[in-house]
């Protein structure tokens, strides 16, 4: 027997807001009837939702909080509209406003840097409370980006007086010897991610003023070997790509008033055959060591495409199916 249905009504600010609302093509009202199984009907301003009690409460109190997000002119996005529905289905929708507050700073354009997700807020605040984190997670989780806006927010209010951004470049050998110019020009598509995050945070004219300066250092990781950062804010990106001794010659860098970051996917890992990763390694030998920490992203906390997401989910149950297979082939060969 099919349960009693029920209405609610919501009335909208203005046409705008449900334009926005609603999405390119009715894309995120689409997504959230599919999701929650309720009927979304519009009429001028006023919304009215209609299905099961539970499931048109669950799809009310979601609709409540994305037009919270578009009065904060929060960009509203199928991945963000997904990740609200699942707080929502865990009663934790107040989650939320909570994530909407904090804003870590303002890029170039005056657009606010928020977390959008749980994960990414344990990120930041492990990031406030501790002189070196290790942000581990898949790709589109925001690490990068986010230790960057932390680097900017550190040295807008002159808690380090320079920043300092490096990576591997796994390829160090006979590939870049054919590209043309010198070391840096050679090494520059590396470290291209690192740059794009520094333009969309500061914008191209201060970034420029700054690298002049010596405030903003961009370089390979080979660059980092025999010095000591003082006073610095130091993000290591695609940390999964360092070998054990790279890992250890980074993190005994750090000096006195700076702060480092290690960013890395340990399921990307270009490392050759028989190399092992500094950072799968790191978080076995520095477990429970006083001032840093361990955040670990996951799906969860993707916020690009929502593509992505599934792309990440896929593989992940691929490379399960693989390792149980691999487990089950040597349990039955030891007992033969």
């Amino acid at each position: 027997m099919s349960s009693l249905l029920t209405e609610r009504i919501i009335n909208i600010d203005n046409i705008e807001t449900l334009m926005t609302l609603f999405g390119n093509f009715d894309q995120n009202i689409t997504f959230i009837e599919e999701e929650t199984g309720v009927q979304i009907v519009a009429r001028e301003t006023q919304l009215r939702i209609i299905g099961e009690e539970e499931k048109v409460a669950l799809a009310a109190s979601v609709i409540h909080k994305l037009l919270d997000m578009i009065r904060n002119r929060e960009p509203l996005d199928i991945s963000r509209i997904g990740y609200a529905l699942q707080l929502a289905r865990y009663g934790k929708e107040d989650v939320i406003s909570e994530l909407m507050a904090d804003i870590i700073c303002v890029n170039h354009r005056g657009k606010p840097v928020r977390c959008k997700t749980l994960g990414q807020k344990r990120y930041v605040q492990a990031i406030s409370k501790n002189d070196i984190v290790f942000g581990i997670g898949p790709a589109g989780t925001g690490k990068t980006y986010l230790a960057m806006a932390m680097a900017v927010t550190a040295f807008k209010s002159k808690k380090v007086s320079r920043i300092i951004l490096t990576r591997p470049a796994v390829e160090a050998g006979e590939k870049l010897g054919f590209l043309p110019g010198d070391l840096q020009n050679k090494v520059d598509p590396y470290l291209r991610p690192l740059y794009d995050a520094l333009f969309d945070l500061m914008g191209t004219e201060t970034y420029q003023k700054l690298i002049e300066r010596g405030a903003i250092e961009v370089a390979p990781l080979a660059y980092m070997r025999g010095r000591t950062l003082d006073d610095s804010f130091v993000i290591l990106d695609e940390a999964q790509n360092t070998t054990s001794e790279q890992m250890k010659m980074f993190l005994t860098r750090l000096g006195q008033g700076s702060k480092a970051i290690v960013t890395g996917d340990i399921t990307q890992i270009d490392l050759p055959k028989g190399k092992n990763s500094g950072l799968v390694e790191a978080a076995r030998v520095l477990q429970g060591v006083k001032g840093l920490d361990f955040v670990y992203l996951t799906h969860r906390d993707v916020v690009r495409h929502e593509l992505v997401m599934r792309i990440i989910e896929a593989y992940g149950r691929y490379e399960k199916k693989r390792l149980d297979k691999r487990q089950r082939k040597t349990r039955e060969e030891s007992n033969e």
